[in-house]
């Protein structure tokens, strides 16, 4: 099989849809990797390092999306990328299709498109591999964003997560108690903040009881929403629902009773964001402020660490690339439930993509 590798054209966006260490895995199975010029500089990787692992570099993307059979990417296309396709190949990535706006779901069926979502494959047990390692990866980032827009030169009240002897440490409060709302927990303890986390499953909060006996649990209701967001200092959105887009659980109202200069991080803004006032930004703009309180709503949390993100992402992804790529895209998504349950458009029709919202 053809399989391409572009550089990604999504503002700051520096992680690569394949390793040098895929990519030879791949050609000692027979396939050929088409990796466009300088596509894995950003996680760190050289054009020489694909080519020794066996890639042929190519200086055009028309190229790189011509010529695959199936296409990896990180990130969403852009109109122009999905345009660049061959009618009737394949792609996969990190879609969140969920949150795309009509546009490109039309570009994809028209041009008869087989977008597999690799953050919706399910495993067996309900887990899903691929989307865990890049939310622990968002909940750790959580806490060093929020210290950071806590302090003054970065208009924040000046309150420093973990305080001092004599002094309170900051009040953080979760939403959510998956893998990135108990990835920010550790991270948020670690830096000595006090932690309250809400989620509307007991068997959740009872594992974080468990894990954290020092942090304060309490199930996810708008009476409790609406009590933790009076007092609370850094206000973390953790929530994903599996194939749809985030419910919003934190009115306007929720956010106009918040301390001044009070800090929201939204890591399910990938998914639309669960609370009403937030918006996507981007990395070299991260915040805005709303009601008097200071968003970071970045979508592509993990792009800013991408050799990391791109190592914890191929080593959870491959298998099911290494499947793509051996039985080919019908038979994969035929043979294995935890593909098809990926599978959001497939030539030329919706599968699993729900479209609660277009944004």
């Amino acid at each position: 099989m053809n399989i391409g590798i572009p550089k990604e054209r999504r503002a700051f966006e520096y992680r690569v849809g394949l390793t040098p260490n895929g990519v030879n895995m791949l050609t000692n199975l027979n396939h050929v990797c088409y990796v466009e010029h300088d596509a894995g500089l950003g996680a760190g990787f050289q054009d020489l390092e694909y080519e020794q692992a066996g890639a042929r570099i190519v200086y055009s993307p028309h190229e790189v999306f011509g010529r695959a059979d199936l296409l990896l990417k990180v990130a969403r296309p852009l109109l122009d990328e999905i345009n660049w396709l061959r009618p009737g190949t394949a792609l996969a990535g990190l879609l969140h299709l969920n949150s795309a706006r009509q546009e490109k779901i039309n570009a994809l069926l028209e041009k008869n498109i087989t977008a597999i979502a690799m953050e919706q494959i399910q495993s067996p047990d309900g887990s899903y591999p691929v989307r865990r390692p890049l939310a622990q990866i968002g909940g750790l980032m959580s806490s060093q964003i929020a210290a950071r827009l806590l302090q003054n030169d970065s208009g924040g009240k000046g309150t420093l997560l973990g305080g001092v002897p004599g002094v309170p440490p900051a009040e953080v409060v979760i939403l959510g108690a998956g893998v990135a709302g108990q990835c920010a927990t550790e991270s948020f303890l670690g830096a000595g903040a006090h932690v309250t986390i809400l989620d509307t499953s007991l068997p959740a909060l009872q594992k974080i009881h468990e894990r954290f006996t020092q942090v304060v649990t309490m199930i996810s209701n708008p009476v409790n929403i609406a009590r933790v967001c009076k007092y609370v200092d850094v206000l973390v959105g953790a929530i994903m629902v599996s194939g749809e887009r985030t419910p919003i659980i934190v009115s306007r109202e929720m956010v106009r009773t918040m301390k001044s200069n009070a800090i929201i991080v939204d890591i399910s803004i990938d998914e639309g964001g669960c609370i009403e006032t937030a918006r996507p930004t981007t990395h070299d703009r991260p915040t805005f402020i709303e009601e008097g309180i200071t968003h970071y709503c970045v979508p592509n949390i993990p792009g800013v660490v991408a050799r990391t993100a791109t190592n914890a992402y191929i080593n959870a992804a491959f298998p099911f690339i290494a499947e793509l790529a051996n039985k080919g895209i019908d038979r994969s998504i035929h043979d294995n439930s935890a593909i098809e349950h990926a599978t959001q458009t497939y030539r030329g029709k919706i599968v699993h993509l729900l479209r609660l919202q277009k944004i």
